[in-house]
């Protein structure tokens, strides 16, 4: 059973349910299609029945539960509490009405704040921007997160390094340039996200161009300083650092470079120094090594709700729905 086999068999044994508020993309009504009938988590569209069922002409949405902000009747509700919520910013709940009224991202977001769904997925016909501004605005940060990132799931083919070749890497798609304090946040945060994701135990490894003192620089301090900050916040991780890339994931090599650490040579989560070398990092190994790469998934938020690349597949969000249904477990 490949990964996201498993991933969806865990789902299907404590279903969840998941709003795709995108139901005016064709790509969203063929995901809940198949979503269904793969039977791994309980579907909620967003908009208008009628047009929903003209548009998915041919698929059975006949499971989904579709909710049309413009008559839903829990939106008082939620227009009460999104008041609520951004009464700091002075929002009246005729505002907060008129935003669930004319925003599907909003009204998901508030869906998944009320309980009546536990996941969100969007992002194929908006912005990360867009998609994570609500999430920001209303679920806020988890608690012991300090700020929200993301990570991919990698699968790499024939290859006995991390956990039978799956690693994760972070943060490839968010955090432009994290401080020590939001690269340690990042590395404890990633560590729990693969424990619920992949079932295996963490073991974290901060990487620089610098293995253990071998390179001085501001970049290597940095590094250095997050894994004490990341050391002291999460004693019983077992995480270590700063590490090159070899020196992290390769037996012998993390023997010879950093001698007596528990994390060297064998590391399956690897927490990059900024996003620059996170996303050239993930796509060399998708790309060269020919790894199954999936995300970018989202993590720090209080509940799961997760982005898609406007290019994505239908296959995509079916793939996204069902770890942020595992995400919804954790």
């Amino acid at each position: 059973m490949n990964f996201l086999e498993n991933i969806k068999a865990r789902a299907a044994a404590n279903i969840k349910t998941i709003v795709l508020p995108e139901a005016g993309d064709i790509r969203t009504l063929k995901a809940a299609d198949a979503i269904l009938q793969q039977g791994f988590a309980k579907v909620i569209l967003v908009g208008d029945a009628a047009k929903i069922k003209a548009d998915g002409a041919g698929l059975n949405l006949d499971a989904a539960q579709i909710i049309n902000p413009a008559n839903y009747d829990k939106k008082p509700e939620m227009a009460q509490k999104l008041a609520e919520l951004r009464k700091a910013k002075g929002m009246t709940v005729a505002e907060a009405n008129e935003i669930l009224t004319n925003s599907e991202l909003y009204f998901g977001v508030m869906l998944v704040e009320m309980g009546i769904a536990d996941g969100m997925v969007a992002g194929a016909a908006n912005s990360t921007g867009d998609v994570l501004r609500p999430c920001l605005q209303t679920l806020k940060t988890a608690p012991g997160a300090k700020l929200v990132s993301s990570f991919f799931i990698m699968v790499v083919p024939d290859c006995d390094m991390g956990a039978n070749g799956i690693f994760l890497f972070s943060d490839c798609g968010l955090v432009q340039h994290p401080n020590a304090e939001e690269m340690a946040s990042i590395a404890i945060s990633s560590a729990e996200s693969f424990r619920v994701l992949v079932g295996e135990e963490p073991v974290v490894a901060m990487l620089s161009h610098s293995t253990k003192g071998s390179a001085k620089h501001a970049d290597v301090d940095k590094v250095v300083e997050a894994t004490n900050i990341a050391k002291a916040a999460a004693p019983n991780l077992a995480l270590d650092g700063e590490f090159q890339l070899d020196a992290a994931i390769v037996p012998e090599i993390g023997a010879s470079k950093a001698k007596g650490s528990p994390v060297a040579g064998k590391a399956n989560c690897l927490i990059f120094p900024d996003l620059d070398a996170g996303n050239i990092g993930y796509k060399l190994v998708e790309r060269l090594a020919k790894a199954q790469a999936y995300g970018p998934v989202t993590q720090g938020i209080a509940k799961p709700v997760n982005d898609l690349s406007r290019g994505c597949s239908y296959e995509d969000i079916v793939g996204v729905a069902a770890i942020t249904a595992v995400q919804a477990q954790g």
